[in-house]
């Protein structure tokens, strides 16, 4: 497959990704309720987190630890790629904020409303940070269903985990 192909062939993979996750969720909502879907989703995302970075560490020969290795092996992601993370990394610490959510704002789009993110992407980056670096912890700022301003869904850090008060 020539370049171009390949990378159309890439984003085609990534929408049907996004897809079957979205209608995935859309039918254990529709089936047991918004409060069943995302205790379900938070179940499959905490696993997902740690097996991508592994798979990742190892598939894109991702070296080293701290917060730099966990945001290259994050870049390798493939919601990374769909989301558009905007990154901002100064030494041990790494800000990920996310101004545009597909399925979120198509929720929105079509009178769903938001749902509450937070504890599922709280686990899957921690066991994807974990994976990577012990040492690498992440925190909240703000998601759903916290309240943001209309140009930000998200906000995530990553740091180091401070040891004895250090």
């Amino acid at each position: 497959m020539e370049e171009e192909k390949l990378r159309e062939y890439l984003d085609f993979l990534l929408r049907q990704y996004r897809l079957a996750d979205a209608f995935w969720f859309l039918a254990v909502e529709k089936n047991f309720g918004t409060e069943a879907a995302v205790r379900l989703n938070e179940e499959v995302w905490v696993r997902i987190g740690p097996l991508a970075a592994r798979e990742i560490r190892k598939r894109f020969a991702i070296k080293g630890q701290g917060v730099s290795a966990v945001m290259e092996a994050l870049s390798y992601f493939p919601w990374a790629t769909i989301i558009g993370y905007e990154i901002e990394q100064t030494g041990d610490r790494a800000v990920l904020r996310v101004p545009h959510c597909p399925p979120q704002e198509a929720r929105v789009r079509n009178g769903l409303g938001e749902f509450p993110c937070k504890a599922m992407h709280w686990g899957e980056f921690s066991g994807f940070a974990r994976e990577i670096d012990q040492q690498v912890e992440v925190r909240c700022v703000m998601a759903p269903p916290d309240p943001h301003p209309d140009d930000l869904w998200c906000q995530w850090e990553f740091g180091l985990r401070e040891v004895n008060g250090s």
